[in-house]
């Protein structure tokens, strides 16, 4: 039988093509991700090689309340330790070098006059220590004053500055004017990060003013190993001015520590990119079934032939399963390669941006197994109810002139799908009247499955009605081929509603997003326009807003009023009455007296916001853990100490992203530099807004990263942020259109091929090629048209549940993007024109005479 099988799958390449091809694209993304993973992984590893290449390492002995690195980066923040530590390990046995590890965000400006920013990479000053033995010099030198500094060489090539070039930095909220005098090896590559060299001093004076550093880097003198260093320097801490506080480790178990915090990030990014692979396969299965559901129809002779000469039903199923099993096999094989490709085109993409990743693109034995058995699995799971219709055939079929496949009545699929329907909506029935329920979540994403499941299973049943009121447009306008149209689509509607069941996930999941994308804006601008009233915003490119320009815009005659939005990473109480920890962190923001409740607007639950002082703080319960009243003591940790505080109020909102809200001399005496993220200015009387933001512009402009917003532009800036994510959205979902697209062809072409002798009787009485070529491509469009109507009928009427469940995250506005909806409607007729071409043209180009005479 095997030899059958392959025959088959010869004689019948055709058919099979476009099946492959979905195979071949949906484990392509599967291939892909996994690759781009590794890519990634290894680059972010030698990333850490790179900028952690010492034998030892001293930090302090416990993590800082909050436990994320404070730099956004990856690693446990834990307390700084003492400068002259750096000095004072030096002189232990065994130490060649001792270099402190002084660091922190720096601004720089391009040949072009903007900041330098490549991605969502960091832009980080560095001391720039001649003797350390990770940097090497490629051109000019290291700087020796403040007013020089030297750049990574890949922030050299992206900023289009040179060696000898003059620019400006900005260190500590200061803009300075440097020269560019060296070009710097960092070790590897920095994977888009911005990295300025600094001289040594000014480093310290900008980013270690407290004399205190996150880690020292110990490097062992030749012939000691990274154990005996470590534990001498253990050994030699607690005699050490600041060392008692601190702790020694290995550079191996720094590195460990490193990379397994960002396989866990990459980890997110995989599960993320994996959901669409998924998605995609089980679109491609619907083509796959479709495929093999036409090709047993048409086969069924010959399989009723194998039976009559001795095959087994069990034999003939495994045929056409083992036919499902070739196809699999090529498509993943294809999908395999078809992902390594990817990824080398997104590679370059990435190199463009600034991110290069290392390394060739990986391909191990375990992503390739994986692969081709995904392939197979869902091509042979696809295969196996057409298999199992070839199996039933009679013998005594294959006798006959006319060898027909019985078709079962669709009334238990259209109870079925009722049922699934009705249990699937009343799941979600449910978790939008009781949205606070424990199980809404679940309840709604259960009953959304069901609901889409119940209209794939009942769509039979609905298609041929559907399909008449789709196509009398055409019959009425393009006669006889709206007619023949009709008739081709109607009178298999298990065919048609199979055929449109790929696009009926497709388009569902596309509404689904664009309803929640727009609803999310709508909800944002709504929650951002309430929240205050301020005349002008500053924000910042980076996220923080220099020092120097604050207090320039303060000084301006034309200001009447500043808020600064300040926060710092801080442990929080999780619950009333208990102790903020360092697995129980969060940002916590200062605000000068006054400015909540007064420029920054918010919903009030309990207490009064106007009593905020120095002994109290304000708990957001859209954000803060536990059951917050009115008298309860939340305590704020941070490297400073501890500070017990009475909440005087629980307030409701989204804009604060804090638990907690503190007096900024509170926030000062905790952190003694906290960060702004957000300036929030009103004009002085007699100041005009225009008036206002011209000077205000003018006194950021030399710190480049600063922008200058009104409010209606805040607003916009941040419901844009939806957008970001929707195109990331739409390109993942666009593989799955993709294949519902070949799904339509490949139907369409295997209709033709069932079809031939009618189509050659309907040439023969006149029906020219140009009426048929016509004929197959209003059958496509009715097709795309159906199966978008019913995706997206499916994707907005859940997603339109989504703000009764999700009201208090946020989510509070529903709002049905109808030219977005229409665009899709219009669009799915354009693809079903594009789709209907090969098949039309392989229609028309049929001979009359071989047409009639095919059998």
């Amino acid at each position: 039988m095997l030899r059958v099988t392959l025959r088959g799958v010869r004689a019948h390449a055709v058919r099979f093509a476009l099946s492959v091809l979905a195979v071949a694209l949906g484990v392509a993304f599967v291939a892909g991700t996994f690759a781009l993973r590794t890519m990634m992984s290894g680059t972010f590893h030698g990333i850490v090689d790179a900028q952690a290449p010492a034998d030892a390492y001293v930090r302090g002995a416990d993590p800082l309340p909050g436990g994320a690195a404070a730099t956004g980066g990856v690693g446990e923040a834990r307390t700084p330790v003492p400068l002259t530590l750096a000095d004072a390990l030096a002189d232990v046995e065994g130490v060649r070098l001792a270099l402190p590890d002084v660091s922190g965000p720096v601004v720089l400006v391009g040949a072009d006059g903007t900041a330098v920013q490549s991605t969502q990479a960091p832009s980080i000053g560095i001391r720039a220590d001649p003797r350390d033995p990770s940097l090497d010099v490629l051109d000019g030198r290291l700087p020796e004053g403040p007013d020089e500094v030297a750049l990574e060489q890949a922030t050299l090539a992206s900023s289009g500055l040179a060696v000898g070039d003059r620019t400006q930095v900005v260190v500590a909220g200061q803009v300075t004017d440097v020269e560019v005098v060296g070009e710097v090896s960092a070790g590897g590559p920095m994977a888009g990060a911005t990295l300025v060299f600094l001289d040594p001093d000014a480093a310290v004076a900008a980013f270690a003013p407290e004399g205190t550093v996150a880690t020292v880097a110990v490097y062992a003198q030749d012939g000691v190993s990274e154990a005996a260093l470590t534990d001498t320097v253990a050994a030699a801490l607690p005699d050490l001015d600041g060392g008692a506080e601190a702790e020694a480790v290995t550079g191996a178990s720094l590195r460990a520590d490193l990379r397994a915090d960002i396989d866990e990030l990459l980890g997110f990014v995989t599960a993320f990119l994996l959901v669409f692979a998924l998605v995609s396969l089980f679109v491609g299965a619907f083509l796959i079934a479709n495929t093999f559901q036409m090709s047993v129809r048409q086969r069924v002779r010959e399989f009723a032939l194998l039976r009559a000469v001795g095959a087994s039903p069990g034999q003939v199923f495994a045929v056409v399963v083992g036919q499902a099993v070739v196809v699999g096999l090529v498509g993943a094989a294809l999908g395999v390669l078809g992902g390594l490709g990817l990824v080398s085109v997104l590679r370059v993409v990435l190199a463009q941006v600034g991110m290069d990743l290392t390394g060739d693109v990986p391909l191990d034995a375990g992503t390739v197994a994986l692969c081709l058995a995904v392939g197979t699995l869902v091509s042979a799971l696809a295969a196996a109810v057409p298999g199992r219709t070839a199996a039933l055939v009679p013998p005594v079929e294959a006798m006959r002139g006319e060898v027909t496949v019985p078709e079962r009545s669709l009334h238990r699929r259209a109870w079925a799908g009722a049922l699934l329907v009705l249990a699937g909506a009343a799941a979600v029935g449910v978790a939008a009247v009781r949205p606070a329920l424990d199980a809404a979540e679940g309840l709604l994403g259960g009953g959304a499955a069901a609901v889409l499941a119940g209209v794939l299973v009942a769509a039979p049943t609905v298609a041929r009605a559907a399909m008449r009121v789709l196509a009398a447009p055409a019959v009425r306008l393009l006669p006889p081929m709206g007619r023949l149209a009709r008739g081709n689509v109607t009178r298999n509607p298990r065919r048609t509603a199979a055929t449109a069941g790929a696009l009926v996930i497709g388009m569902a999941l596309v509404g689904a997003v664009s309803v929640i994308a727009s609803s999310a804006q709508a909800s944002l601008a709504r929650v951002v326009e309430s929240s205050t009233e301020a005349d002008l915003v500053l924000r910042s490119a980076t996220g923080v807003i220099p020092a120097g320009a604050i207090e320039d815009v303060r000084a301006l005659p034309g200001v009447g009023a500043a808020a600064e939005v300040a926060f710092v990473t801080a442990g929080v109480s999780p619950a009333p009455g208990e102790t903020g920890d360092a697995s129980a962190g969060g940002a916590v923001v200062g605000l000068e007296p006054g400015v909540l409740g007064g420029t920054l607007l918010v919903d009030v639950e309990e207490g009064d916001v106007g009593d905020l002082d120095d002994t109290s703080a304000v708990v957001n319960s859209q954000v803060a853990d536990g059951e917050w009243a009115v008298g309860d003591t939340v305590t704020v940790t941070t490297a400073a100490g501890a500070r017990d505080l009475t909440v005087v109020a629980v307030v409701d909102t989204n804009v604060l992203g804090t638990p907690v809200v503190v007096t900024r001399d509170v926030l000062d005496a905790l952190a003694p530099e906290p960060q702004v993220d957000t300036v929030f200015l009103d004009a002085a009387a007699g100041t005009s807004v225009a008036d206002l933001r011209s000077a205000v512009a003018d006194a950021v402009a030399p710190y480049v990263v600063v922008s200058v917003q009104d409010r209606d532009e805040f607003v916009d800036a941040m419901a844009a942020q939806v957008d970001q994510l929707l195109v990331i959205l739409y390109a993942l979902l666009g593989l799955s259109l993709v294949i519902a697209v070949l799904g339509i062809v490949n139907t369409l072409a295997l209709s033709v091929i069932e079809r031939t002798r009618e189509i050659g009787l309907l040439r023969a009485v006149g029906l020219g090629r140009l009426q048929l070529a016509g004929t197959v491509t209003v059958e496509s469009v009715l097709t795309a048209v159906f199966g978008t109507l019913v995706g997206l009928a499916v994707g907005v009427g859940l997603a339109s549940v989504m703000p009764r469940v999700y009201a208090e995250d946020g989510l509070d506005r529903l709002v049905l993007p109808w030219g977005q909806l229409g665009a899709m409607v219009a669009l799915a007729a354009v693809v079903g024109v594009l789709a209907a071409l090969w098949p039309a043209v392989r229609a028309s180009r049929l001979r009359v005479l071989d047409a009639i005479a095919a059998d």
